[in-house]
C-alpha cells in the first residue's frame, strides 16, 4: 500500500471495548483531506478454527446525529421491554473473558 493510500486512513484516535466474548473497536480514522470518520469493528474468535472474524460498519460525519438518534432510540426501546444488565468483563491471559463484579447500566 503506498502512501498516499495510508494517508487515506491515517487513525487519529481508538478505543478497544471487551465485552464477554466480543471486543469492539472505535476508531476514529482521516481521509487525506482530513475529514474525520468513525469505523465500528466487531471482532470475535470463531470456536471451530480460533480464527477471528470481523465485521465493519463506516459512519461518516454527516450521519453522526441520526445515527446516534437512531442508537438510542432502539436502546431505549429495548430498555422499556426487557431487563438490560451490562457486564463487565476484563482480559484475562488464557483467552476466556472474567466478568467483573462491576455492573452497569448502558446510557448513551
Amino acid at each position: 500500500m503506498g502512501d498516499y493510500e495510508n494517508k487515506e486512513r491515517e487513525e487519529v484516535f481508538s478505543k478497544k471495548v471487551r465485552a464477554g466474548k466480543r471486543t469492539y473497536f472505535f476508531d476514529v480514522k482521516s481521509t487525506r483531506s482530513n475529514d474525520y470518520y468513525i469505523t465500528v469493528t466487531e471482532s470475535k474468535k470463531r470456536l471451530e478454527d480460533g480464527v477471528f472474524v470481523k465485521h465493519k460498519i463506516f459512519l461518516y460525519k454527516e450521519d453522526f446525529e441520526k445515527f446516534a438518534e437512531g442508537l438510542a432510540e432502539t436502546v431505549d426501546y429495548i430498555k422499556a421491554h426487557q431487563e438490560v444488565v451490562e457486564k463487565r468483563y476484563e482480559y484475562n491471559p488464557d483467552g476466556a473473558p472474567q466478568k467483573v463484579d462491576d455492573d452497569f447500566s448502558f446510557e448513551i
